[in-house]
């Protein structure tokens, strides 16, 4: 038997990039200014809430997908084959073409018309889907185009921003507030970006990636999961440096940033506070870099999705990656904050569910631990009653 050799430094970095790529889209570019604008000079405890929903709680999904080779079929069928289908199913439309996807091309489109005030949004997002079709289009090439091509260029883009905003700034404003409230803001901000819901899918692209390296053709799936949470410590200590990095550089500018009441356009504004006009540009072409990459790999699962679990290979994986654009360019064409305050509610209901599955999952791989039904769905009731109480009392106060 032919023994493999450890795979190198180099690829797995690589795919740390590409994984830090995949996650880094519009909500990771939004949420952390909104944190650091709205937390002064008590950024510390927001950023603290912040990285453990936007960063921490993505990573316990990543080690929990990891577990199980990247197989999500295997993951959500514990809850039972039906129930785990249609969660399945559920958060891919939420992470697809109605919600996620479309974000990131409203906000690349807010955020790029700062400067050029005649951009259509209906061409812009026409575009995107043109242009992310053609990244896409071949399945095998996207792991080696995000971690080696458009990850390098990502980080030095966002390193411009955040380098000259920590460097030159000026004293960030005083907030008069407590601290549980400004790190329960920070953990609220962090679910908006999502990722959790990502991890299950992406996991699977990149385990699947490293597989095909040749020095790993001969690895174990122990090693490969090795390989697999070494780059997935990688993409989350880059996010959690980015994050904290866009947190505090908006933190500084807070009084500026005070009467913006758009969140596509923070970014922008921050770009001409720490650049001036010239550098617009550059950040602008983060976000559009930023959103590319997760949109890219976005439309990738879930085009894969279609074709093998809803047309059951009766429609190809093109064809399918054609109906997912189409139906993501008409979303597009929404605010940037219409798309978010559309799943708010449901965020906020179904996350702690699905933290709860990702702890009950990696109980049950690593000590045999059998509950899963029980606990998962009491969390998701005690969620629901938590969100929609306050809600249901003050429609009755209002009826007395």
């Amino acid at each position: 038997m032919t023994s493999s050799k450890p795979l190198s430094f180099r690829h797995i970095f690589t795919t740390g990039l590409a994984m830090f790529s995949m996650f880094f889209g519009a909500g990771n570019v939004v949420f952390p200014l909104l944190v650091g604008k709205v937390a002064g000079d008590m950024a510390l405890m927001a950023v603290i809430g912040l990285l453990i929903t936007a960063v921490g709680v993505p990573f316990v999904g990543l080690l929990a997908m990891v577990l199980y080779s990247g197989n999500y079929e295997e993951f959500f069928n514990r809850i039972g084959r039906v129930p785990g289908f249609l969660i399945t199913i559920f958060i891919m439309i939420l992470i697809g073409p109605i919600n996620a996807m479309p974000r990131c091309i409203a906000l690349s489109f807010s955020t790029l018309k700062m400067y050029v005030p005649t951009l259509s949004a209906v061409f812009f997002s026409f575009v995107s889907c043109v242009v992310i079709f053609l990244m896409t289009y071949k399945k095998s090439r996207l792991v080696d185009l995000l971690g080696a091509v458009l990850s390098p260029l990502l980080l030095v883009s966002l390193a411009v921003i955040i380098v000259k905003g920590m460097l030159f700034h000026p004293i960030a404003p005083a907030v008069v507030s407590d601290v549980w409230p400004m790190l329960s803001f920070g953990l609220l901000e962090g679910y908006n970006t999502m990722d959790l819901l990502g991890t299950f899918f992406f996991s699977g692209v990149i385990i699947t990636s490293l597989r095909h390296i040749p020095s790993a053709a001969q690895a174990t799936s122990r090693q490969i999961a090795w390989y697999a949470l070494q780059a997935s410590i990688i993409g989350a200590a880059l996010l959690g440096i980015i994050y904290a990095g866009f947190a505090y550089v908006a933190s500084y500018y807070g009084a500026a940033l005070a009467p913006i009441t758009d969140e596509a356009i923070l970014l922008g504004s921050v770009a001409r506070l720490v650049l001036g006009n010239a550098g617009g540009f550059v950040v602008s072409m983060a976000v559009v870099l930023a959103c590319l990459t997760t949109v890219v790999t976005l439309a990738a699962v879930f085009a894969e999705f279609l074709h093998l679990h809803i047309f059951r290979k009766v429609v190809c994986y093109r064809s399918s990656l054609v109906l997912t654009l189409i139906v993501t360019f008409i979303f597009a064409n929404l605010q940037f904050s219409e798309i978010v305050a559309m799943f708010v509610p449901v965020l906020i209901v179904i996350y702690p569910a699905l933290v709860v599955l990702c702890i009950v999952n990696i109980l049950h791989k690593l000590y045999g631990f059998s509950l899963v039904k029980t606990p998962v769905v009491l969390t998701a009731l005690l969620s629901a009653i938590w969100y929609y109480a306050p809600h249901v009392i003050q429609s009755f106060c209002l009826l007395g």
